[in-house]
Formats: structure tokens, C-alpha cells, sequence
């Protein structure tokens, strides 16, 4: 039977049967569908919790891209000219989040959130309250198994992998450099240069997730991904 997106709704739902708290993570190359995935999956969720928890507040959608470094560390670092690439991001900083959510000790907790008109992380803009109980995160190297980033698995209760076929991914991301401010020629050297080699190191972690979402899939949940 093919997977279908009520499929998707109804394995996420089932992953906080035992109340308590879970991690649902959706990897993916860049422009695979990731955050749109995640945000359809939360407004199908949000109002059909399961019995005992709050409808809209028993779910959070926390995206990875807030723990991206920014520019000026970069550029100390020497590392602005390949911005996105996996030592790029906070990971350490993105796994004392997932802690402390598992911990579930904090009324509120609040992560920072990325704006993409600055191509910036902004810090505290994403609020997780206590009565979240499953928290829906997305990026591009979750399942990355380097010294920092593989502190991050085990804090993942699944990982689902955006697997968008290499035409189309690439199309919506070149339309996404363009739609943020690029020039059309430096949008595509960037998705078919530095972005193309971040999705190569990403592809090879694909067969390490818990579940393939494949493309046509992807392509009928939504329009231009993140």
C-alpha cells in the first residue's frame, strides 16, 4: 500500500501514545520539502489531539535553521563562502534543545527562529510550552554521523527523510534563492555549487531514517519547500 499523508498524520500522532514527550525529525537535502511537510503535519495535528492533551498546544513545529551561525561568526571562522554546510550550524547548541525539551522541566521554552529576508537566526522567536508533547523539528543533518551532530539522533524519537527527486528539488531552490534576493545566475551557482555539495553529504545519511517519504509524495503535500 502506497503512503499516503493521513498515514504520515496518524504515525506522528501515535508517537506520544504514552503522554509522554516525543521528537519527530524530517531530514532532507535543501529545498526537499522539509518545512513544508512539517507544517502541513502540524495543522492536520493540532486539532485532533490525543485524549488528555490541549488541541492546538499539545504540538510545536521547531525548526533546525535557527541554529544556523551567524554571518559575522562566519566570517570569523572563514566559513561564510559555504554557508549551510553542516559546520555552519550550532549543532551542540541544537542538541542542548532537544535535552532540555526531553527534560520537560521548563513552563516555556523558547528557541530561536531563522528569517530568511536577513538570512539570519533570530534567538528566542519560537515559544515551546509545557503542554507541547510533540515537538516537530526539521533540517538538513539530522541523521549526520560527525563528532557534534551525532549528539543529535538519539534525541530524535523518529526521523522521517524528504527524498524530493533531484529536478524538481533544485528547480524550488534555485525559485527560493531568487525569491529571497539573489541575482538568477548567483542563485544558481549557489544551489548547484555550495548547496549541491551540503546535499550530497545529506543523500548519504538518507538510508539511516526511520521512514522514506518519497517524492510524489512531497510534490502533492506542497509548493516551494524549505
Amino acid at each position: 500500500m502506497s503512503l499516503t499523508f493521513d498515514t504520515l498524520v496518524d504515525r506522528a500522532k501515535s508517537l506520544v501514545a504514552s503522554g509522554g514527550r516525543a521528537v519527530l525529525g524530517i531530514a532532507g537535502a535543501p529545498a526537499a520539502g522539509k518545512s513544508t511537510l512539517a507544517e502541513e503535519l502540524v495543522a492536520a495535528l493540532a486539532p485532533q489531539p490525543p485524549a488528555g492533551l490541549v488541541r492546538d498546544r499539545w504540538i510545536a513545529h521547531v525548526p533546525m535553521d535557527g541554529y544556523h551561525l551567524a554571518d559575522a561568526e562566519l566570517v570569523r571562522l572563514g566559513r561564510r563562502d559555504r554557508k549551510g554546510a553542516a559546520d555552519t550550524f550550532d549543532a551542540l547548541g541544537y542538541a542542548a534543545l532537544l535535552r532540555r525539551v526531553h527534560d520537560d522541566q521548563d513552563e516555556i521554552i523558547y528557541a530561536p527562529g531563522f528569517e530568511r529576508t536577513i538570512e539570519q537566526p533570530i534567538a528566542g522567536t519560537i515559544p515551546i510550552e509545557r503542554a507541547a508533547r510533540l515537538i516537530v523539528t526539521e533540517g538538513n543533518y539530522l541523521l549526520l554521523d560527525t563528532p557534534h551532530w551525532r549528539t543529535v539522533r538519539p534525541l530524535l524519537t523518529e526521523v522521517w527523510y524528504a527524498d524530493l527527486d533531484q529536478d524538481t528539488r533544485l528547480d524550488r531552490l534555485i525559485a527560493r534563492h531568487v525569491r529571497f534576493g539573489k541575482p538568477q545566475q548567483a542563485a544558481i551557482s549557489w544551489a548547484t555549487g555550495t548547496d549541491e555539495r551540503n546535499a550530497a553529504v545529506i543523500a548519504a545519511t538518507r538510508d539511516q531514517a526511520d521512514l522514506i517519504v518519497p517524492a510524489e509524495l512531497i510534490r502533492r503535500i506542497g509548493t516551494p519547500p524549505a
